[in-house]
């Protein structure tokens, strides 16, 4: 059987993309996908708490798995080279379309799996550094950083109605209300 694996991280993103992607190649191949596999979850919970931990239990020796890229399969190296193991010691391929990878049994998936595995991490690390950066950068240059408040905190001072003076019940609006606590401008 030949399964297409699909994995997006949030609502944001779309599998679209990724079923077109795939659905060219095999369309290319001559090749049809038997069944689609699609999930809207972060590739850092374990691949047991994701469509693919299922995925796993279904295949079997001689069948596909395709993807977009490796890091669809999972964040971390070692969580990507777990599953690229287990799929090689039972038989099972995974073939990648951006990358143009036939992973499978033989020697040269598995080095090929451990190089891009690595560098997969290493491109996400490096991201991640860039993005907590510019974060300081920004947070250095005077910018408030995060959510605003919001419902949350007016929440919090409906149990200080009383010492409000009574603001929620006469609809006061959020300018008046701040005015009324002397607002200092800390959070």
């Amino acid at each position: 059987m030949i399964y297409g694996y699909i994995r997006v991280n949030t609502d944001k993103q779309t599998i679209e993309n990724q079923r077109y992607e795939i659905s060219k190649f095999c369309k290319s191949e001559k090749i049809k996908i038997t069944k689609w596999i699609e999930k809207k979850i972060s590739g850092t919970k374990a691949p047991e708490k994701r469509q693919l931990g299922n995925l796993l239990k279904l295949v079997s020796e001689g069948d596909i798995i395709i993807c977009s890229e490796l890091s669809r399969l999972g964040r971390s190296f070692f969580m990507i080279m777990s599953i690229l193991a287990d799929c090689m010691e039972r038989g099972i391929k995974i073939w990648t379309i951006k990358d143009n990878y036939r992973l499978g049994d033989d020697i040269q998936s598995k080095v090929l799996a451990f190089a891009f595995g690595l560098s997969a991490e290493i491109e996400r690390n490096l991201i991640s550094q860039r993005t907590k950066e510019a974060l300081a950068r920004c947070k250095a240059d005077g910018k408030v950083l995060g959510r605003r408040p919001g419902v949350r905190s007016m929440l919090s001072l409906l149990g200080m109605n009383g010492k409000l003076g009574g603001c929620f019940e006469r609809e006061k609006t959020r300018l008046k209300l701040v005015g009324t606590l002397e607002y200092t401008g800390r959070r």
